[in-house]
């Protein structure tokens, strides 16, 4: 993949949680000029380990040959329901770029604290590696893991794709997106379009 071609199209995963049983999951189809042009929806659930799983069925019904890259919001989404990356480059064979944006110590004791003796997950988690800090052209910094780019490559991609403040656009929108559908999905009062 050529980073500086104007005709990157990435894939943003984003999640809504709010505690319940299961969270929605939005992908963004954006192109480098920061136009959409797809999105697709899922769930996840919570404090389970679906999520790699439901990534790889949203990005399969989009079937979308076009995408060159994923931005995910995050590895650990719905409660600890960690996303495998690794699985995510080999079996779509598109390059994976996390980002997070605060600085941490990790959520190892967290994981152990309420999966106590879960193994695979905490495995899972370790694997995810070290995160590294980018400044962005905005002043911002953010974390990322990449899998299948280089840092630097992974780094210019979340620059390009970032208009504002520190969140790639297509992250932003799919996060926008997927609180927009769970507060529409489980509303309490039915609606009136009348």
């Amino acid at each position: 993949m050529q980073i500086s071609k104007k005709g990157i199209r990435a894939l943003g995963i984003a999640e809504s949680y709010s505690g319940r049983e299961q969270s929605v999951i939005c992908g963004v189809a954006m192109r480098k000029d920061l136009r959409i042009d797809g999105v697709g929806f899922g769930t996840v659930t919570v404090g389970g380990t679906d999520a790699t799983d439901s990534i790889l069925s949203l990005v399969k019904k989009l079937a979308r040959s076009d995408i060159n890259i994923l931005l995910l919001g995050g590895c650990v989404i719905s409660w600890y329901n960690i996303i495998d990356p690794a699985r995510l480059y080999e079996e779509l064979d598109l390059p994976v770029v996390c980002v997070t944006y605060e600085a941490s110590e990790g959520l190892l004791e967290d994981i152990n604290n309420h999966f106590p003796g879960d193994s695979d997950r905490i495995a899972l988690y370790t694997r995810l590696g070290e995160r590294f800090p980018v400044t962005l052209k905005t002043g911002r910094t953010i974390y990322i893991r990449s899998w299948g780019i280089t840092d630097v490559d992974s780094a210019k991609i979340c620059d390009d794709f970032t208009l504002d403040g520190k969140i790639p656009e297509p992250v932003r929108v799919a996060r926008l997106s997927a609180r927009a559908f769970m507060r529409y999905r489980y509303q309490e009062t039915s609606l009136n379009f009348e």
